[in-house]
């Protein structure tokens, strides 16, 4: 991170205190700060040299407010807020139902005047990017806005980008697009002269034709279409790349190239309701859609079956999935065999625990290329990488980093993942890539891809046991993870 966006990002970080103490959350101010940094870009874009059309009405702009003070700048704020919210385009989608959650004067007036003081339209896009990032990092890493769970570690989605090797002109989705991510990867692949050099016509569609996106969560929706905007991806004016609503209800009509995306963990979609007695309660949600191959009241199972559908012919998806979607029976099996009977399903990588913020998560990145219809079985091998066993990170003391990845992108080879070695032998039992037929895993019990071969030195080694602190993460995570299987049962009992 540059000393420059470090520097503001702790300034503006500092305002956090205050707020807390008057009751404020992470997101809220990351949320506040979305429509003010907003404002101030548009009030800079309105003046010399740029002298654009922002589409901000007269008198509602940041000029009529960063002067003010107290109740004032309050009622202001309020009635610009409510403007916006008015518009079109990614101005309206952003201010949409807007709301100013800083009720202390004088504190909104330190965050205006801070924002105030920096020119944000000069700024390059990767420093208002890097201070905006910093802050989603930040709001995920705060335990109580459970805001993490929308927050897929960045080297992990870098590596699936270098895997998939996205070319320009070619349309990529992700379809829970939280904060962005995937689509900021995939632009900086793109965009890097060390991978493509682009005219103009591509570097046009990059920014404007290449990204589908959806989001479920209003603020996080708001949060990414200000992080996509900050990073040059969309017109102010143009088709807004990302729509809010769950994406599961229907099939979209787009086709696409590339699907990168993280579903949100946690296995049941369900509806509240108010029942007779005026109770709130909750039923699964069924999605009945004529594209899937099965109706499943879990989540993952319909994202995977959705990304399928919305994939072109020849299109590639990698997608984070937990490790119920490789072993759970029923809809799961029949979903996996039509993946390996009509995709060619030919990577796993097992990824270790301590990288999600949610606790006790087991989970894996799923790599398929879509295919035409055939009678003949697409999968003919199906490749492990097992980045699971023995390896262990932790959010603060020993994050993943790019270079933990390395070794599984050289074995993926992305340049041409038909020459692919194994590293696993007799010889070298404890080598971390190997390959299955096809036949062998269909033999396998409800078709489970769930396959691990490197012994746990932990419970062979008890001489060389990992530290006390590094045991009691795993002891909390199986406990989680064991907690969340006993939840899932009680709700099948009923």
């Amino acid at each position: 991170m540059s000393e420059n966006s470090s520097a503001i990002i702790s300034k503006v970080w500092g305002m956090c205190g205050p707020l807390r103490d008057d009751g404020v959350s992470y997101g809220d101010y990351l949320e506040q700060l979305t429509y003010l940094i907003f404002l101030k870009m548009s009030d800079e874009y309105s003046k010399p040299p740029y002298k654009k059309q922002t589409g901000i009405p007269e008198g509602f702009g940041w000029s009529d407010m960063n002067t003010l003070t107290g109740a004032e700048l309050e009622d202001k704020y309020k009635a610009i807020l409510e403007k916006l919210g008015e518009q079109g385009g990614i101005l309206g989608q952003i201010f949409k139902g807007a709301i100013n959650k800083v009720s202390n004067a004088a504190i909104l007036y330190r965050i205006v005047q801070m924002i105030d003081k920096e020119k944000w339209v000069s700024m390059s896009s990767d420093v208002k990017g890097e201070i905006y990032e910093g802050l989603l990092q930040k709001n995920a890493e705060d335990v109580k806005s459970g805001a993490g769970q929308y927050f897929t570690p960045r080297p992990l989605i870098k590596g699936m980008v270098k895997c998939l090797r996205p070319e320009p002109m070619k349309t990529i989705a992700d379809p829970c697009s939280g904060s962005g991510g995937f689509f900021l990867a995939a632009q900086e692949f793109l965009a890097n002269p060390a991978n493509y050099s682009l005219d103009r016509e591509q570097k046009e569609f990059l920014k404007n034709e290449t990204f589908y996106g959806n989001e479920l969560v209003t603020t996080t929706y708001k949060m990414c279409l200000m992080n996509l905007y900050l990073h040059n991806i969309g017109d102010i004016y143009g088709k807004v790349p990302v729509t809010q609503g769950d994406s599961l209800l229907t099939d979209p009509g787009y086709r696409v190239d590339y699907v990168l995306t993280n579903p949100p963990f946690g296995k049941k979609s369900s509806l509240t309701f108010t029942n007779e007695e005026g109770e709130q309660e909750e039923e699964d949600l069924v999605y009945n859609r004529q594209d899937f191959w099965t109706t499943s009241s879990n989540k993952q199972l319909n994202f995977v079956q959705h990304i399928n559908t919305i994939l072109k012919t020849t299109g590639k998806a990698a997608v984070v999935v937990p490790d119920n979607v490789l072993f759970e029976g029923g809809a799961g099996e029949i979903i996996r065999k039509k993946l390996l009977d009509t995709t060619d399903f030919h990577t796993i990588l097992r990824l270790p625990t301590g990288i999600f913020y949610k606790p006790g998560v087991k989970a894996n990145v799923i790599f398929f290329d879509k295919k035409p219809a055939s009678a003949e079985r697409q999968t003919k091998d199906v490749w492990i990488y097992d980045f699971r066993t023995n390896i262990h990170f932790t959010l603060k003391q020993n994050p993943m980093t790019d270079a933990d990845l390395e070794d599984f992108i050289k074995c993926y080879n992305p340049e041409n993942r038909f020459d692919r070695k194994e590293t696993y032998s007799e010889d070298n039992p404890e080598g971390r890539f190997r390959k299955f037929a096809v036949e062998d895993i269909l033999e396998r019990d409800k078709t489970s891809l769930d396959i691990f071969w490197i012994k746990d030195k932990s419970l062979a080694d008890l001489d060389n046991l990992p530290s006390p602190d590094l045991l009691a993460d795993d002891i909390i995570e199986n406990l989680q993870s064991a907690l969340e299987s006993f939840e899932n049962l009680k709700e099948q009992l009923k």
